[in-house]
């Protein structure tokens, strides 16, 4: 019903758009620009990653559930009612902790969910800014989703513009690689920077200390020239004191 309701809107909107000018209409195919994105591939390769550890962990717990079964059919003979209902209690607990676990992984706002939508919103966005852009600059109408639930019974191929998202995103990604590697040189010379700047002030401090080393000799020197004369001065007068 609510698809009706969409496209009679649409009709209405391109009918009065229409007598008045021209309408320039384009579609996208999210599905194909996705699987064409380096971005996507990474992000789906570790949610995979992800989900494959989760699965073995699944797989695991059920194959010690199982075998407690196992033991206990074998031994069911051996053990008394109270020691049989023990171990169906735990059984019974290990496969309700599995069963929550499973959710909390795989369920409708499981793990899996959320993260696929953390990780995939950036991207999302890159591709609405894109379509944006597009639109803006070549003076688009409308532009839908092929792959939506909109229902496009024909599609020429020649209104699709998924290439041009793509590139409009490679473009604008390639922006984002210079810049980042313009920052990436600017630190690196300011660090060179830094790093001169702090050699010529330790030279400047070395320098300094050495000196002020050499003053404090000339100064020990002069005072043990000082402190001869003084000995030699003194003697002088002892030796008259003497003769007198």
């Amino acid at each position: 019903m609510k698809k009706n309701y969409f496209f009679i809107l649409l009709f209405l909107v391109t009918f009065i758009v229409s007598a008045q000018r021209s309408v320039k209409i384009g579609y996208i195919d999210t599905e194909y620009i996705l699987e064409n994105l380096p971005e996507y591939n990474q992000v789906s390769e570790r949610l995979e990653e992800k989900a494959a550890g989760w699965k073995k962990e699944i797989e695991d717990r059920a194959r010690k559930i199982d075998q407690k079964k196992e033991a206990l059919n074998s031994e069911r003979i051996l053990l008394t009612n109270e020691m049989i209902d023990e171990i169906e209690e735990e059984i019974t607990l290990d496969e309700e902790e599995l069963s929550e676990y499973q959710q909390k992984r795989f369920g409708p706002r499981g793990d899996l969910i959320i993260q696929k939508q953390q990780l995939i919103q950036p991207i999302q966005d890159q591709i609405f800014n894109a379509i944006r852009e597009l639109a803006e600059s070549k003076n688009y109408d409308f532009i839908f989703d092929k792959s939506a639930d909109i229902v496009m019974l024909y599609s020429d191929k020649r209104f699709d513009v998924s290439e041009q998202i793509l590139r409009t995103i490679s473009r604008a990604n390639n922006r984002k690689k210079l810049d980042s590697r313009k920052d990436k040189r600017e630190i690196e010379n300011q660090s060179l920077i830094d790093d001169e700047s702090d050699l010529i002030s330790d030279l400047e401090n070395k320098e300094k200390e050495n000196n002020k080393e050499e003053s404090n000799e000339k100064q020990t020197k002069k005072l043990t020239v000082k402190e001869l004369l003084e000995q030699r001065k003194q003697k002088n007068s002892n030796t008259r004191k003497v003769k007198d």
